[in-house]
């Protein structure tokens, strides 16, 4: 039996200390795979990675709650704001969990860290001469009695014509817009069309005086996709416009102005605050904990970002300038690694027009590491990709079950058969074993190089290459065929097949944890987090004689032709 599991860092001399953040779900209903691969599963297998080769990491996440989807999510759902946020917010909570996303801390942006956090970034930008109160003109609906801010509008794209764009952005094509260039607007809630324009008073970031200072700032990055610099440099160079940073809504963080208790600020200003807070959060738990080490005067630490290409301006520009223009030593990140979209069947993902699959209903049909092998092995990182039931069958069935799964269960079979079920001792490698120490260890390297550079199809297929040459190694020395005519040489090939097994399962557990770890567990192996092959790959290959090696069920089901049906019915369009 495994002892009891246990979380455990290796520290070393060279240990890094990593921060990984990954965009903030909106609380409002179920994300979708889209949202998965946009940003939360790549930061997950990046942060088991960084664990696995012994580097310190805080991994951070949150809903967030606050703006116009979740003021909409609770009233389609007939609850108060509250009420649903907290509902909202476990759901998806233990949804990520059985995605098995590692966060050292899921958080809330309703925390009251937050507010106090936000509070004060408004108070420093304010100290700066960076708020300045302007009058907007803005959408009044009649009929609800009240303001209507970004998302309570909809209507026509003024650049595409799509008609179902919202007053902050247009799906269809992804332009950022104000509710009043809206052609037809129409209240969300009410679908009122008599609507007014009136002014109120709100505050405004002056991103416009950070221009210098957020250029230079990003001159000093370095590994960014070329399209995240292209799109942050694109915000520069036009006239960048100061940003209305608070909203005529009640739930939010209040703004601490006199005059400005009816609003609350802009959920954009409020939620990237949220990872910061999240820290904070994660450090009350346990008094030896401390966030500052890892965002205030945090010079040593490695900031990384996760985002769909929809969050990339806000994360280049809006949040580094209210980091920036605090004046205070606040972390900054450092590499900003953007996704494109992942399409559906030829059409996109949409959460608000339920279009494709979502995380919950993934988990129904199938286990959790079928959908982050194929999510991670066809990320959308230089362009979209698209998703479809037939490719996803068919790579699934290729590259787990008759690759990775037919590997761990044909040599762990055949040990049950001739050795008791343990990994036999006697014999000595050869040149055959050498030779496959040495060109293993050339693919782990590379695969660790494209983990560090965040290259996450080419880590999928250094991954699946290092299964395909265990399997290769075994069809050509066959201990199956020899175990009669020449024990010792048997034992030399089940010896090395069963440690590749196991090397397989470690370098693919950021990808696969949980099947990796079933057949980990087979070796009573149980650590929390595997760590990196290190050493001598031939010593590793050879070790172990003695070793008892629980049989394993088979390790991954091939999804039936009945079953594709299945999905292709329930998922089709």
């Amino acid at each position: 039996m495994c002892p009891g599991r246990h979380q455990q860092t290796r520290k070393t001399a060279t240990m890094a200390k990593i921060l990984i953040t990954s965009a903030l779900p909106y609380v409002n209903g179920v994300k979708h795979l889209g949202n998965l691969i946009g940003s939360l599963l790549p930061a997950d297998v990046h942060a088991r990675f960084r664990r696995q080769i012994g580097d310190d990491v805080l991994f951070i996440c949150a809903t967030d709650e606050h703006g116009t989807p979740a003021e909409l999510g609770a009233l389609k759902a007939n609850q108060d704001v509250q009420t649903f946020c907290d509902a909202q917010h476990a759901i998806q909570a233990d949804i990520y969990r059985r995605l098995g996303l590692s966060f050292d801390h899921f958080g809330r942006t309703s925390s009251p860290q937050n507010r106090t956090l936000t509070q004060h970034f408004y108070r420093r930008l304010d100290e700066a001469g960076l708020i300045e109160e302007r009058e907007l003109r803005q959408i009044w609906s009649p009929v609800d009695q009240r303001f209507l801010p970004d998302r309570y509008v909809l209507g026509t794209c003024p650049y595409c014509g799509d008609e179902s764009a919202r007053g902050d952005q247009c799906d269809h094509c992804g332009t950022l817009l104000d509710p009043p260039e809206l052609i037809a607007p129409r209240s969300a809630l009410s679908g009122d069309r008599a609507l007014e324009i009136r002014t109120s008073r709100h505050l405004f970031l002056r991103q416009s005086r950070l221009v210098d200072k957020l250029s230079t700032w990003i001159e000093n990055r370095s590994g960014w996709p070329p399209f995240v610099v292209s799109t942050a440099k694109s915000w520069l160079t036009a006239d960048l416009r100061d940003r209305c940073i608070t909203r005529d809504l009640a739930w939010g963080v209040p703004v601490p102005r006199e005059g400005f208790d009816a609003k609350v600020f802009y959920v954009w200003f409020d939620a990237p605050i949220g990872y910061i807070a999240a820290a904070q959060q994660w450090a009350a738990v346990d008094a030896v904990r401390d966030w500052r080490r890892w965002w205030w005067q945090a010079d040593d630490v490695s900031y990384i970002q996760f985002l769909g290409k929809d969050n990339i301006p806000f994360h280049t520009v809006s949040f580094p300038a209210t980091l920036i223009g605090s004046g205070e030593p606040w972390k900054t990140v450092d590499v900003i690694k953007g996704f494109h979209w992942l399409t559906y069947e030829g059409g996109k993902f949409s959460t608000s027009r339920h279009r494709g699959i979502f995380t919950d209903q993934a988990l129904e049909e199938l286990p959790a590491d079928l959908w982050r092998w194929w999510l991670i092995a066809n990320a959308p990182e230089s362009a979209d990709t698209d998703f479809s039931i037939a490719k996803f069958v068919a790579d699934v069935n290729k590259d787990l079950a008759d690759i990775f799964g037919n590997l761990a269960n044909r040599i762990i079979s055949f040990a049950h058969r001739a050795f008791d079920g343990r990994i036999p001792a006697g014999g000595v490698p050869d040149d055959a074993e050498s030779a496959l120490a040495n060109d293993l260890g050339r693919r782990i390297a590379a695969l660790r190089r494209h983990h560090e550079a965040l290259e996450f199809r080419a880590a999928a297929a250094a991954t699946r290459a290092i299964w395909d040459t265990a399997n290769a190694y075994l069809q050509h020395a066959a201990p199956w065929a020899s175990v009669r005519s020449d024990p010792d040489r048997a034992a030399v090939v089940t010896r090395t097949g069963l440690n590749l097994v196991c090397i397989c399962a470690v370098v693919a557990w950021s990808i696969i944890p949980h099947l990796s770890e079933r057949v980990l567990r087979a070796f009573d192996r149980c650590d929390a987090i595997p760590h990196w092959p290190d050493g001598p790959l031939a010593a590793l290959l050879d070790g172990g004689a003695g070793t008892e090696v629980a049989r394993l069920t088979p390790l991954v089901e091939k999804i039936t032709p009945e079953r594709a049906s299945h999905l292709a019915a329930r998922f089709g369009v």
